[in-house]
Order: C-alpha cells, then sequence, then structure tokens
C-alpha cells in the first residue's frame, strides 16, 4: 500500500489506532518522514529520577493528541514514528544508576573519590559506559539522516543527546544550538560523570562544528558556568530567566525578544528543550524543577518564530519528561514534541498545511 494510500483510508477524526505508532498515527518508518529516536537513560541523575521512563509516558500519552493542529494541520500526513530502542539500554541505565548512587552519596558526605579505590573503579566503568551510550546514539542517529529522515531524540535525561550532536557534526560544517533549560549544564564532568546530564552543553563545546549556544529561560547556574560563559569567546549566548522578565516588566515585549535570541543563531539550528524550561506546573516530576520559566505558549512561540526566520532548524532533542502518577507529565510531554515535529518539518520546507485561522 502506499503512502497516499494510507492516508486515505485512515481517519484523523477518530481515536488513534492502539496498535499502532507515536500519536496512533498507521505509518512505517519507510512511510514516515520523522524518526524519533526513544533514549531511556538516566545514569547520573543526583535529585529527582524518572526521566528514563519519558520516552514510555510520552508514547502512552500520544494517542490523546488530536491530529488536527492549528499550527500544522497536515504535519501528521507526513508521518511520525517511533524508532525501537537500543535493546538493554533501559536495562543498562538502571544498572549505572546503581552503580553511580553510591558515588554520589560519597561525594555528598565529603568524601574523595580518588582515594576511594572501588568508587574510583566505578566512576571509570560509567564513563567508559556512557561514551559507549553516546556512540551507540550516534551510529543510531546517523542510520536515519542518511536515510534522508527528519530526526527527534526524545529522553532521558540531558546527557542523551550528545551522539546526536555528533551525528550532526558529521552532516554538517557548522550549527548551533537554542537550548531551553532552567541550567545552563556547562559543568566540567559534574560529580565526576564525564557525560553527566549537568555537563551536555560543556561536552557540545567541545565539538568544533557547534558555533553557537544560545540558552533561554536560565535560572540556575554556578560560578564554574558563568565562568565557561565569559571564557567561551562568545560562543555561548545566555537569556536569563530573571532578564527576560525584567525586561518584559519595563515594556519589552515577548516578539521582541525573540526576535534578539533568534538574531544570536547561526544560520542551521538544533533545538534542545529540556522539559524543565517550562513553569514546573506543566511537568512537576521532571528531575531538577526550580521555579519560574517560560509558559508552553511562549516556548512555541519562539520556535515557531525560529522556523519562520529563514533559519534551518536540522534537528531537535526533548529531554527530562518523566513519569509521574498520571499521564499529565506525558501529556505535555507529547504535545510538545509534536511542535517541535511541526517547527522541523515546516523550516525543511514540508508541508505541514497552512495555519488554521478563525478571524480574520
Amino acid at each position: 500500500m502506499t503512502k497516499e494510500e494510507i492516508i486515505q483510508q485512515f481517519d484523523p477524526n477518530q481515536p488513534g489506532l492502539s496498535d499502532a505508532t507515536l500519536y496512533g498515527l498507521p505509518f512505517s518508518a519507510e512511510h514516515s518522514d520523522i524518526i524519533i529516536v526513544p533514549v531511556p537513560w538516566e545514569v547520573t541523575v543526583s535529585y529527582g529520577n524518572g526521566a528514563s521512563e519519558g520516552p514510555e509516558a510520552v508514547f502512552n500519552a500520544s494517542f490523546q493528541v488530536d491530529l488536527l493542529h492549528q499550527e500544522f494541520p497536515d504535519l501528521w500526513k507526513l508521518g511520525i514514528f517511533m524508532d525501537k530502542e537500543i535493546p538493554n539500554w533501559k536495562e543498562k541505565s538502571d544498572s549505572f544508576k546503581k552503580i553511580a548512587q553510591p558515588i554520589i552519596q560519597a561525594l555528598e558526605n565529603g568524601e574523595i573519590i580518588d582515594e576511594n579505590n572501588l568508587l574510583k573503579s566505578d566512576l571509570d566503568t560509567i564513563n567508559r559506559a556512557s561514551e559507549e551510550f553516546n556512540q551507540e546514539v550516534k551510529t543510531k542517529v546517523l542510520h536515519w539522516l542518511n536515510q534522508n529522515k527528519l530526526v527527534g531524540l526524545l529522553g532521558g535525561d540531558h546527557s542523551t543527546p550528545l551522539g546526536y550532536y555528533q551525528a550532526l557534526s558529521i552532516k554538517y560544517e557548522e550549527f548551533g544550538i537554542l537550548h531551553l533549560d532552567a541550567h545552563m549544564d556547562l559543568r566540567n564532568a559534574y560529580e565526576g560523570f564525564e557525560h553527566s546530564h549537568a555537563s551536555i552543553m560543556n561536552n557540545a563545546l567541545k565539538i568544533s562544528q557547534i558555533k553557537k549556544i544560545v540558552q533561554v529561560g536560565i535560572r540556575d547556574f554556578c560560578e564554574e558556568e558563568v565562568d565557561a560563559v565569559k571564557n567561551s569567546k562568545g560562543r555561548v549566548k545566555v537569556f536569563t530567566d530573571m532578564d527576560l522578565k525584567k525586561s518584559e516588566f519595563e515594556g519589552e515585549n515577548w516578539k521582541e525578544q525573540c526576535d534578539k535570541i533568534i538574531a544570536e543563531l547561526p544560520n542551521k539550528v538544533h533545538i534542545s528543550f529540556d522539559i524543565d524550561a517550562l513553569y514546573q506546573w506543566y511537568c512537576p516530576n521532571t528531575g531538577t524543577p526550580v521555579p519560574g520559566g517560560l509558559s508552553f505558549e511562549k516556548a512555541t512561540y519562539l520556535l515557531i518564530s525560529l522556523a519562520n526566520s529563514g533559519k534551518e532548524i536540522i534537528g531537535f532533542d526533548l529531554v527530562e519528561v518523566s513519569q509521574g502518577d498520571d499521564d499529565w507529565d506525558g501529556n505535555v510531554g507529547a504535545r510538545m514534541l509534536f511542535y517541535l515535529c511541526g517547527v522541523l518539518a515546516k523550516s525543511k520546507g514540508l508541508k505541514v498545511g497552512n495555519r488554521i485561522e478563525f478571524f480574520n
């Protein structure tokens, strides 16, 4: 059956197919333009847990998302397919996380890891495992990019997209990252973990093809991270939540702020979206929540403004969505994921339909 025949036979007004892929869509990977790579990994988390359950939470909640999106009414017709995770990723994450916890507890108790041979050996084991994991992510992403698919990564904690960035560095001579987050994530090997969730942007800066990181919504940072920004020679631009709110309170509107943010980005842009960039009530179970943040609407306005700016979105990752006692976190995650798919497809020139207007 051709893709067009599948579209003709599928009724988007009915509930999604329970035996189908993400959002209840009827498409195979072959018939889908967009591939979501699920990465259930959270080895080095030091506060809240649950990010490794994010892909499953988003997948389960996605079936109740209406497919007729006001901004992208034809997006569903492109096909959005969730890839199978690499076998044992979740099991390995759980196993290595158990090894990591005594290291974190020892540091919190003031111990020096280098003076404890067992903990030092365990730390080395985790760092090696994380490097192997990054290579697996890189290989998986390249597999789909080489088939001319648009790729989104669904974490997992914020350490998960490094392999994705490495894959993009093979495909593009230079690009930037629009980084929405409550945290700078510029720590060097936080708690000794070379691939900590708190070190993802520090590791991204080691990739020479990444020319600029523009951070939005930042609310928590340490001295080391401030120094990293100051010493980045302009490669890191920060729009803290406090500064954005101050400008807003003094009369600058969000469109004007978005224009300034987008102007800092190079022509090719990857979006890294940590769900804790949003107000905490959107995803209350995210691992390291911080008061303040962006509304869902402000975040999506920034994303569509980027898509309409003429700059090319080349990929995205959505991370730190966790499973809660209900499906609310997954629900919000599924809707943000759909929007990210929309801006990626729109920026790439695919047919997402014309925005539905109710008032002229």
